[in-house]
């Protein structure tokens, strides 16, 4: 019987090549992803990993064996597919494993309008089938009418274009940009968006499309890979680094001095700007991001919500409150202007006009939506989460003021504006601990004392 649990997550579709995913499994979930989710046709892109056209036409493959039509948009990142999406209101289908290593691939879907896909809204709807077509049970009829047509369209022209009528940076300063692509689909994408008139002068840094990452991992949240960048932007004497992910809708920010700007920095000051544009308006937060992005936003004047980490629970609460901006720890940026999806380059644009209006260097600039001192995030490998969840609840609940809540995990506010929030991975034996307190000391004793409990 075949069983997908190992590779269908909270929002996507990962797995590693060829072991647990593979072009029959991709064939067999584009034709239940045409069931479940419908629609005239289906958008489908795909990142420069070698095995990723292959398992993008087997995709395409099975959600034509269904009578719907696939636009083929080929080569392209996460938000060009969003776009895609959005701009033609159709399903769409992204072949990448973001930041994962070489050996992994994987699918993230949407709906119409870039309108995500969960477990609670079709994933798992998704999954059953395609075990079911896998094992040849599937009791359906039989799709009897004729087959969908593969049509090629490039989006690439179309992307920038609208990205850069969102945010005019035709009036900058001349910035000198190192831009670390990771080997990954920001090399595609940078170019086009970027390089074409601006007042920019672009300084690549593996712009080679190569999902083998012979340079380094694209993953920008781990500080080691981000080396590089910093040593560029110093060598050179640039205005800022910017370095994206694999699949490009993150983009994590560098200054003048090598030094990296926080994801909650940047989610303030991107806040700030768009509170300008729409006074009043509402800004999510996820329960990880600094607590200075809420004060920034509520002294803006405008309404901060916070919800959950994952990109669903911040569209979601996007459509439900209509919020105009999100920003999660992660460097995940989400833009009602953008279909309430996640793009790092529009992020990266937003900071990049408001430096290029602005004589200081981008240090400056940060420093006042950098309020906090905080860990990062601090991984444990226990053998029972919950128990551990437990005792650290047990040791701190009930003290002097302070409060407890289980939005997500469990989240800690002690006296004098300290905060910790510990979460239970959605796909490894891990506790996750995100620690903020008003000085790099406190933040040391709380997480020491916070990891003591974890790790008895």
């Amino acid at each position: 019987m075949a069983d997908l649990g190992s590779i269908f997550k909270a929002y996507d579709v990962r797995g590693v090549i060829p072991d647990t995913f593979n072009a029959d499994i991709a064939r067999a979930v584009g034709a239940a992803f045409a069931r479940v989710v419908g629609g005239p046709a289906v958008v489908v892109s795909h990142d420069m990993r070698p095995s990723s056209p292959e398992l993008a036409r087997a995709f395409a493959d099975g959600v034509t064996s269904r009578g719907v039509d696939v636009v083929f948009a080929g080569l392209g990142s996460t938000d060009l597919l969003y776009y895609g999406s959005g701009s033609l209101d159709l399903p769409g289908a992204m072949f990448t494993a973001s930041h994962n290593p070489a050996e992994y691939n994987g699918i993230k879907m949407c709906r119409a309008g870039a309108a995500p896909i969960s477990g609670e809204t079709g994933l798992d709807d998704i999954r059953a089938l395609a075990e079911k077509i896998l094992d040849g049970a599937d009791d359906a009829p039989a799709h009897d009418g004729p087959e969908g047509t593969v049509t090629e369209r490039d989006l690439l022209a179309g992307y920038a274009d609208y990205l850069r009528d969102l945010v005019d940076l035709s009036g900058s300063r001349l910035l000198k940009v190192v831009v670390d692509a990771g080997n990954g689909m920001g090399g595609h994408t940078v170019p086009a968006v970027l390089e074409q008139g601006l007042p920019l002068e672009i300084v690549p840094l593996y712009f080679e499309l190569d999902g083998t990452f012979p340079n380094h991992p694209a993953n920008p949240l781990d500080p080691d890979n981000l080396v590089d960048l910093q040593a560029r932007v110093r060598e050179t004497g640039a205005d800022i680094g910017l370095a994206f992910d694999g699949d490009a809708d993150r983009c994590f920010v560098i200054d003048e001095r090598g030094e990296p700007v926080s994801p909650s920095a940047v989610t303030a000051l991107v806040a700030a700007e768009e509170l300008k544009r729409e006074p009043g308006s509402t800004v999510i937060h996820n329960l990880i991001t600094s607590a200075a992005v809420p004060e920034i936003v509520a002294e803006r004047g405008g309404n901060p919500v916070r919800t959950r980490v994952g990109h669903s629970y911040i569209k979601a609460t996007m459509a439900e409150t209509g919020a105009i901006f999100g920003g999660e720890h992660s460097a995940h940026y989400y833009f009602r202007d953008f279909w309430k999806a996640d793009t790092g380059m529009l992020a990266a644009m937003h900071v990049l006009r408001v430096l290029g209006a602005d004589e200081r260097p981008l240090s400056q600039i940060t420093e006042e939506y950098s309020r906090y001192a905080a860990s990062g995030e601090v991984n444990s490998e226990v053998a029972d989460a919950p128990g551990r969840m437990a005792a650290v609840r047990t040791a701190f609940e009930g003290g002097d003021g302070v409060t407890v809540d289980e939005l997500d995990g469990l989240s800690v506010t002690l006296p004098g504006g300290a905060w910790f929030n510990l979460r239970a991975s959605n796909t490894e034996p891990l506790l996750r601990l995100n620690v903020e307190a008003p000085d790099d000391a406190a933040v040391a004793d709380l997480r020491d004392e916070v990891l003591a409990i974890v790790r008895a």
